[in-house]
């Protein structure tokens, strides 16, 4: 009996355990490594965004309207613009000491000088350096550089802008400051601090290395097979960490795990953060929507047009009109449209005021007003939803970007259950999301970034949170690290 135990081939229980094991300690190695970066990187990601030219930031470094030296009105601003169909932007501002129209779509960017009327796409250096001036006085300006795209600028939100002008800033916080070659207006800023930091945190982390990011697909299919296989060598390594447990029949010296030394951190660690690290990874590899998931587009993308103006009304503010829509301290003016009627909201910074874009009159859209319009969204819909949000919830929320409040949320029947959330001032569109996308933020945002109103506004608990679990993570992958380096390095002492 002794002599067939032992001549007895291994089950196949046993001959997967030494596959799974084979494939955990080896491509582990390579994943351990990741896991670590991606730990430290997601740690300083809590604090340092990346940089981001918000519009905050532009309304901070706007000098108010100089409404006297307004000549030209927005219709014949827009009119001169020739944007295709209904602009992204379309604002009225200060470039530098100038006011100047900015009209935007998706292939083009112009700027119409509210002097005089001429179009503004492009820019020489001495131009752009001038108004960076007068819009930094007192600070010293040095151009620096033209480029295409580099670390901050690789996305392809900054294409109708390119080539780019880098500009240094004398401010004391090594301030690096992007204009566009076509409007003159600032797209980027970036700081020392910033962009050290960033170089720890968000590069790494999100793999925006400017070659690979240049190229979104190419970026998409680099972030998708690093993180995929990690995702199975930790799925290997959780189930393996639960094979060699032993809670009732413990091992010699009343031991959980066999192991000792950093093999037993390793499975003591893995079995205490091994979730986490699995799901982390998991959602982030499921943020580049992996093989199409996530990323079936809303069907009323194609309705936006109509909803604010298949057949638009033009412009008609008058100059004086439109000064006189123009309060004290105002920074800009945004135009738009709502089911073919004209809008403007003026802005200092901390308050807007809206007005009718034919007369100049006090407008106050009531939510009837902008249901009716969103209703051409998805005319063959119902709407079912209607909801003005004052405060935040687990769908509409501030963290990393901040969210405008109020805001007005309407649904709809649709097979796919869409939301829309719209700005009660001008009913412009602030996001569209169907059931598939907030799907998603249960799925990703919870499990990755743990961003619960709850824990966001009651900090520093998200902090605790964050700190506790990804130390948990950062165990597994040190010890994982460690123990592949001394396997590595053995087996070349071996075959040496």
């Amino acid at each position: 009996m002794t002599g067939e135990a032992g001549n007895a081939s291994p089950s196949l229980t046993e001959i997967g355990l030494r596959w799974l094991s084979f494939l955990h300690r080896w491509l582990g190695v390579a994943a351990c490594l990741l896991c670590v970066m991606w730990f430290v990187s997601g740690l300083v990601m809590m604090y340092v965004p990346y940089p981001a030219w918000t519009d905050a930031d532009r309304l901070a470094t706007l000098a108010p309207l100089d409404a006297s030296r307004i000549t030209v009105t927005p219709g014949k601003a827009f009119e001169t613009a020739n944007v295709p169909g209904l602009p992204i932007i379309f604002r009225l501002e200060m470039w530098g000491s100038e006011p100047v129209y900015r009209v935007g779509g998706f292939t083009k960017s112009v700027a119409i000088s509210a002097l005089d009327g001429h179009v503004i796409d492009t820019v020489s250096v001495d131009e752009a350096k001038s108004h960076l001036a007068e819009t930094f006085p007192g600070q010293s300006i040095r151009y620096a550089d033209t480029v295409d795209r580099d670390q901050w600028t690789a996305t392809s939100t900054f294409n109708i802008h390119r080539p780019l002008y880098l500009f240094t800033l004398d401010d004391g916080a090594g301030a690096e400051i992007y204009t566009s070659s076509r409007t003159g207006e600032i797209i980027q800023k970036t700081t020392r601090t910033a962009r050290f930091w960033n170089y720890l945190g968000s590069v790494p982390h999100w793999i925006y290395f400017t070659a690979i990011r240049s190229n979104g697909e190419l970026w998409r299919q680099v972030v998708m097979w690093l993180s995929g296989p990690v995702i199975v060598v930790a799925i290997a390594g959780l189930w393996l960490g639960i094979a060699r447990l032993r809670v009732r029949r413990r091992y010699a010296g009343d031991r959980i795990t066999p192991f000792r030394g950093w093999l037993k951190w390793h499975h003591v660690s893995g079995l205490i953060g091994g979730f986490f690290l699995t799901t982390w990874i998991a959602t982030g590899w499921l943020s580049v929507s992996p093989f199409g998931l996530f990323s079936t587009l809303p069907p009323l993308f194609g309705n936006v047009p109509s909803y604010y103006g298949d057949q638009p009304e033009p412009f008609r503010l008058s100059i004086a009109q439109l000064r006189g829509a123009l309060p004290a301290g105002i920074k800009d003016v945004s135009f738009s449209w709502l089911g073919n009627e004209t809008v403007a909201v003026a802005n200092d910074g901390k308050h807007r005021v809206t007005v009718r874009g034919l007369d100049g009159t006090p407008l106050v859209l009531d939510d009837e007003h902008i249901a009716r319009a969103a209703k051409r969204l998805l005319p063959e819909s119902q709407i079912v939803l209607r909801e003005r949000l004052n405060e935040e919830d687990v769908y509409w929320y501030s963290h990393r970007i901040v969210r405008q409040l109020p805001v007005l949320r309407i649904g709809f029947d649709d097979p796919g259950a869409t939301w829309v959330h719209l700005d009660p001032a001008n009913g412009k569109i602030l996001s569209i999301e169907d059931r598939s996308q907030r799907t998603y933020r249960w799925i990703f945002n919870l499990f990755h970034d743990y961003d619960l109103p709850i824990l966001l506004h009651n900090r520093p608990l998200w902090d605790l949170l964050m700190w506790s679990l990804i130390s948990a993570g950062l165990a597994v992958s040190v010890s994982g690290t460690v123990i592949g380096w001394r396997a590595i390095r053995g087996w070349f002492t071996k075959c040496g």
